[in-house]
């Protein structure tokens, strides 16, 4: 009898021992995704994160001051230059002549001026004499006057002394403007107090010609990383305003990071910010919220959406925020890396 009791009472336990069992994992379960619910509704505040966020750096486009064939290059591609080093060298030849012209052209201005002043003293010599000639001919017309007063001259003489005092009068105020238009051009300008005209001229000229040939040198403005040089060859053509290489300058490593425009309502500049890099997994870099952007990536691309018309959807729209990366990285961050940004946004 007692076994037949045990053996009816067995089902029943086994199927309430089941129940409690699974009972139990569905309660582990609500708890476990409670916990994790809650550890990352308490973990994700204070924080904001995105993965559209790219390695930056400036990048210095090197041109050409002055038109010229290469003739030289000193530099070559992902190779690091300090700031002032040589890239590259145009034909100074046309350059050098051209010093040599305006050279020439003030030692031409040298001898005009020496050459007026010779004018100045030999026309002051002219003058005294036009001057006795001209008191010659008054004299001699007085005479002739007077006779002819008495009636002891002709009109034929009187004709004639009284054109020998004008042709005197001519002959001096002929010679006196030769001398003023020779002062004239030895004169001086008050843009270039003490300097004739045409020699500052030559003078500028000059500073011209050797500031071109200065710039047939073509230097580093700045230290970092040779990039885009394969239009800088020997026997190229270079003209001003034409890039020939570029450089990745140092010290401008950044993060530019898309957030959503829902995520800024917290964020401010300064904040901490940790950086992920794909091409490290592993590593985290620290930074800072440098800037926030002024607009959104929409409004100033090159086709700004207009919503006006037609159908419109709402779209989130992202803000583009600057990460200014601290201390010194041992790995290399090269412009275009794609990363993963978070922002602390209560500032721990």
């Amino acid at each position: 009898m007692a076994e037949a009791v045990a053996e009816s009472t067995a089902p029943r336990v086994a199927r309430t021992t089941r129940k409690r069992g699974r009972l139990l994992v569905i309660t582990l379960v609500l708890v476990v995704l409670a916990g994790a619910g809650l550890w990352f509704w308490l973990g994700g505040r204070g924080r904001v994160s995105t993965d559209n966020a790219y390695v930056k750096n400036d990048i210095v486009s090197v041109a050409a001051e002055v038109t010229g064939l290469v003739t030289a290059v000193s530099v070559r591609e992902n190779q690091h230059v300090n700031a002032g080093d040589v890239l590259f060298t145009i034909d100074p030849a046309p350059y050098q002549v051209a010093i040599a012209q305006a050279d020439a052209q003030i030692a031409k201005a040298q001898a005009n001026m020496t050459a007026l002043q010779a004018d100045v003293g030999a026309n002051a010599a002219d003058i005294a004499g036009a001057n006795d000639d001209l008191a010659l001919a008054e004299a001699t017309y007085a005479r002739e006057k007077a006779l002819m007063d008495r009636g002891f001259n002709t009109r034929a003489r009187m004709d004639a002394a009284q054109h020998a005092v004008a042709s005197a009068r001519d002959k001096l105020g002929s010679i006196r403007a030769e001398v003023d238009k020779a002062r004239a051009q030895l004169a001086n300008g008050s843009q270039v107090p003490g300097v004739n005209p045409a020699v500052a001229a030559g003078q500028a000229t000059r500073e011209q010609a050797q500031l071109n040939l200065h710039r047939t040198i073509i230097r580093a403005p700045s230290s970092g990383i040779i990039t885009q040089n394969s239009r800088l060859l020997v026997g190229q053509m270079a003209f001003p305003g034409v890039p020939m290489l570029s450089i990745v300058r140092d010290g401008s490593t950044r993060v530019d990071a898309n957030f959503k425009e829902t995520d800024l309502d917290h964020m401010r500049p300064g904040q901490p910010a940790e950086v992920e890099i794909d091409a490290y997994p592993g590593k985290t870099f620290k930074g800072r919220v440098e800037s926030i952007g002024a607009g959104t990536g929409a409004q100033f691309s090159l086709l700004p959406a207009q919503n006006a018309t037609g159908n419109w959807v709402k779209v989130t729209q992202r803000v583009p925020v600057r990460i200014a990366i601290e201390g010194h990285s041992a790995s290399p961050l090269i412009a275009g890396l794609s990363s993963r940004v978070t922002v602390r946004t209560d500032g721990k």
